[in-house]
């Protein structure tokens, strides 16, 4: 299966389990691998056939940035459910970093991965 791959989406959202994670808000970075069967598109040079990355990220920020979850691993499962139920994706990897969670210590980021199939949501 072929790949698109949009890494360091980085958008402002307001999730997390304290209040004031809710209230104030802070940067998401978000990854994306999505296994898409882009043959067809190559050939034939159309985006009709492919993915719209524009697309893609829309859908993201739109999540990203107007919903709130407390936990990045509600957020990242959304962001999977929409674009394999409004694409042609047909597997996807999330990535969601929170390089500000609220913990005591020096750290890169805290963050989750999950991969889903199309069928887990499209029957």
């Amino acid at each position: 299966m072929d790949k698109i791959l949009l890494k360091g989406m980085k958008f402002y959202g307001y999730h997390g389990v304290l209040p004031a994670e809710n209230q104030l808000g802070q940067n998401f970075y978000i990854d994306l691998e999505m296994a898409v069967d882009f043959r067809e598109a190559a050939k034939t040079d159309n985006i009709e056939k492919s993915v719209s990355y524009a697309e893609v990220y829309e859908i993201v920020k739109e999540i990203v940035e107007t919903k709130i979850f407390k936990l990045i691993e509600a957020l990242g499962e959304e962001i999977a459910k929409e674009l394999l139920t409004k694409t042609s994706i047909k597997k996807i990897k999330v990535r969601v970093r929170k390089p500000e969670a609220p913990i005591p210590g020096n750290f890169e980021y805290a963050g989750i991965e999950i991969e889903r199939v199309k069928e887990e949501y499209v029957k």
